[in-house]
């Protein structure tokens, strides 16, 4: 079973750090950051965006 790239749009703040990281993964949308394709980049990216996210609203489920 192959795991989902989240965000909890709860806590996403906005800041867009993860979508200058991977902007082939994140879009931002009505101040929030979405998943467009979690295959967009490299998983060592995918990774930083994750590990940079300043309230750790990105995860793998």
């Amino acid at each position: 079973m192959s795991q989902k790239l989240v965000i909890d749009q709860d806590s996403c703040i906005g800041c867009e750090l993860c979508v200058n990281i991977c902007p082939n993964v994140f879009k931002m949308v009505d101040g929030k950051s979405h998943v467009v394709d979690q295959n967009g980049d490299t998983s060592e990216n995918i990774e930083q965006a994750i590990k940079s996210c300043p309230v750790q609203s990105i995860r793998w489920e």
